[in-house]
């Protein structure tokens, strides 16, 4: 199985951007999807985008669609969420995730959560004036 690990995590004011890193090794990007997660406190986990192997099929949440985008660097390993207008209710740790099924290739939605096989541990976005 892949280790993930994210990255790019921290301190933003409303209205700003940061771009969150999710560097996959022990396995190609080539065999898996990638979806982010985020989980505010108090909150369940919730599906924020996710990524298909080509890169040309990229599912949003409503509550991101429009700010948010993800996209793949094959030479590096490693995909990106890179999150543009945020807001307090962002806040939250963000996890990637390796799909192995490539769902999103054929399908409306990402994988459901018990669906991807390997985590990372998390990046803390705190979006706050």
């Amino acid at each position: 199985q892949p280790q993930l690990a994210e990255s790019g995590g921290g301190l933003v004011q409303p209205g700003g951007s940061l771009r969150l890193s999710c560097v996959v090794s022990g396995f190609s990007l080539d065999y898996y999807a990638i979806g982010w997660f985020r989980q505010a406190p108090g909150k369940e986990r919730e599906g924020v985008s996710c990524i298909n192997i080509s890169g040309g099929r990229i599912y949003y949440a409503d509550a991101v669609k429009g700010r948010f985008t993800s996209y793949r660097d094959k030479a590096k390993n490693t995909v990106y969420l890179h999150m543009d207008s945020l807001k307090p209710e962002d806040t939250a740790v963000y996890y990637c995730a390796a799909d192995p099924d490539d769902v999103v290739s054929y399908s409306s939605t990402c994988a459901l959560e018990y669906e991807y096989n390997s985590w990372g541990k998390g990046t803390q976005v705190t979006v706050s004036s």
